[in-house]
């Protein structure tokens, strides 16, 4: 599983790279990105969102 930002929702607010552990989030052109190889799947970035544009996919 990798966390996936849905775009459409997403302000580039960078809260979810700011809280990410293993720096998994990056932000560019104003949309957050997730590097799923890094990403460990622990929801920090799902619950801090503040536009709940992240969740948890296969």
């Amino acid at each position: 599983m990798a966390a996936k930002i849905d775009l459409e929702k997403c302000t580039g607010c960078a809260t979810c790279a700011e809280v990410c552990p293993v720096e998994a989030i990056t932000v560019e052109n104003d949309k957050a990105q997730v590097d799923e190889e890094t990403c460990v799947d622990c929801g920090t970035c799902i619950d801090e969102c503040p536009e709940e544009a992240i969740t948890l996919e296969d």
